[in-house]
């Protein structure tokens, strides 16, 4: 683990690291660790909030700096993909992260990245980074409930509206919305501008009331995991960027894309990828 920045870092993300149990065993996941890792791989000083237990082994975010609070758990997931959607369950879950944790020179993050998977980060955290150029927000954990099995379900998102209004860009998938169109078209109202990503299908992006899809590239998908994480760091990155959400959209489509033909954290684009994902849009 890299030593805390003693600056503000160029990309913050704030949620849960997790331990996603997998058919060989289980592997450092969550929206955090693929998001970082692409925010790190576009050559930014890149930071994480997070909590989890102090045996969790944070080898692969060797050059990201963590603030870990302390917490009894890691968050832990099972997922499984029958080809068509994913059926999850909540095995273990970290404390609530709280704004105490952030260190106060990273409030001015230039990109902040709220990045919930279990309803850990409070909606109120995104008035906490009122220097910082930019930010963004996964909502996919503020649209999660389980049952006492772990069962993970929909659950509705209004809770979390004044959070998402606030937000510069909104990224969220169809599926994490139960495929419920007119959940969209609530967000869509909700926020300042949208995405909802859809897998394979590629993206649509909601702004200035206008909509437009976005195909993304036909691969051969070995492994789907952090693909959307991967997707959301790009367009927020390419958004500050460019400040153009088509081209984020097309550029963020590209990276998403490729990270599905390698298996995990295998899939976080290079930073030779991401050259390339840029010279396309050069062109």
């Amino acid at each position: 683990m890299a030593p805390l920045p003693d600056a503000a870092p160029d990309y913050l993300v704030l949620g849960h690291l997790t331990l996603d149990q997998t058919s060989s065993g289980l592997v450092l996941g969550g929206t955090c660790v693929y998001a970082a890792l692409t925010a790190h791989a576009h050559g930014l000083r890149t930071a994480i909030v997070t909590a989890a237990r102090d045996d969790l082994d944070l080898s692969p975010l060797a050059e990201i700096g963590v603030a870990r609070m302390p917490s009894a758990e890691t968050t832990m997931f099972r997922n499984l993909h029958d080809g068509r959607a994913r059926r999850q369950h909540l095995l273990a879950r970290a404390r609530n992260l709280e704004a105490a944790a952030v260190p106060s020179d990273w409030r001015a993050a230039r990109i902040v990245h709220l990045a919930p998977v279990a309803a850990e980060v409070p909606p109120a955290l995104a008035a906490h980074f009122p220097e910082s150029e930019l930010i963004g927000i996964t909502p996919q954990g503020w649209m999660r409930r389980w049952d006492p099995s772990g069962r993970v379900g929909f659950a509705s998102w209004d809770h979390a509206g004044a959070a998402l209004a606030q937000a510069d860009a909104v990224v969220v998938s169809l599926e994490d919305l139960a495929g419920d169109e007119a959940q969209v078209e609530g967000l869509a109202t909700a926020c300042r501008l949208l995405v909802t990503t859809e897998g394979p299908l590629g993206a649509r992006v909601y702004w200035n009331s206008d909509v437009r899809r976005f195909a993304a590239p036909a691969v051969d998908q070995i492994d789907p995991t952090g693909a959307g994480d991967i997707f959301a760091a790009s367009f927020f990155i390419r958004l500050h960027q460019t400040r153009d959400p088509w081209e984020a959209a097309r550029y963020a489509n590209l990276l998403a894309a490729r990270s599905v033909t390698r298996q995990g954290i295998a899939g976080v684009p290079s930073s030779h990828e991401v050259q390339q994902a840029g010279m396309v849009w050069a062109r």
